[in-house]
């Protein structure tokens, strides 16, 4: 039996990436996953090379009645919900000068809103279904100073913030729900490798086997793999945590990304 046999996930942002890494770990791990995403697509094109086990739905995170909707219509067609991975986000580089109000906007809304959403409408149908897993992606960008994604490292303290507090509530309420975040440093995804140059200064980006830790990237899998850990049984007993998967970076002084 899979790790998550039987279970139904959503998954935001899926069309590449870690959302991507994510709902391919999950659908060979025995789920049922739907992936969500703006980029019809590419999401499209996963859902096939998955096969059965995956759909995609066109989403955009920052909708709150597309969230309800989305929600509803999974339960009604697949019975449950198990797993929800608020996996979404964007990121506009800029410090605390250069940033526009409309980037910070953007980033709050996709980030932060679309978690909070998420976890709006995932919670209650959890509940119906006696239990779940919440996994809200953030960054390390939460815990250390990053000053040149100010907005980004906003939504991620929100969205911090936001899992103490969803896993706190269900937990007083004995609703069986767990809810934990995920704190990687720089992975190689398309995201980083389009805005890596000008955020990390530099061009020659590579995965941790070709680098020095802990400055080097890290790669899709190694969040998948935790973010499988963390959807499923066996991860029975944490809730409300920060998982740092950055390969030390957050703890050493003076490394240059």
């Amino acid at each position: 039996m899979g790790r998550l046999q039987g279970k139904v996930a959503i998954i935001t942002g899926a069309a590449k990436g870690l959302g991507e890494a994510d709902a391919r770990i999950f659908a060979r791990e025995g789920a049922t996953v739907i992936l969500t995403d703006m980029d019809e697509e590419n999401g499209q094109r996963v859902a096939v090379e998955i096969g059965d086990a995956a759909e995609f739905q066109l989403q955009d995170v920052r909708d709150e009645q597309g969230w309800e909707d989305l929600i509803a219509d999974v339960v009604s067609r697949h019975g449950r919900l198990d797993i929800l991975v608020n996996n979404a986000g964007v990121v506009e580089p800029g410090t605390i000068e250069t940033q526009t109000t409309e980037e910070y906007r953007f980033v709050m809304a996709v980030s932060a809103d679309g978690a909070f959403y998420g976890c709006k409408y995932a919670v209650p149908a959890m509940k119906a279904s006696g239990g779940g897993a919440i996994i809200n992606m953030c960054s390390i960008a939460s815990i250390i100073g990053e000053p040149i994604v100010v907005a980004y490292s906003m939504a991620k303290g929100a969205i911090e913030s936001l899992t103490r507090s969803v896993a706190v509530h269900c937990a007083n309420n004995k609703y069986n729900i767990r809810c934990n975040s995920v704190h990687p440093a720089g992975i190689l995804t398309p995201m980083v490798e389009a805005i890596g140059p000008k955020v990390m200064g530099r061009d020659d980006l590579r995965p941790s086997s070709e680098g020095p830790a802990p400055s080097a990237l890290g790669e899709p899998d190694d969040i998948a793999n935790t973010v499988l850990f963390l959807a499923s049984d066996e991860s029975k007993f944490i809730n409300g945590a920060a998982i740092r998967v950055d390969n030390a970076k957050s703890v050493v002084e003076g490394v240059v990304p």
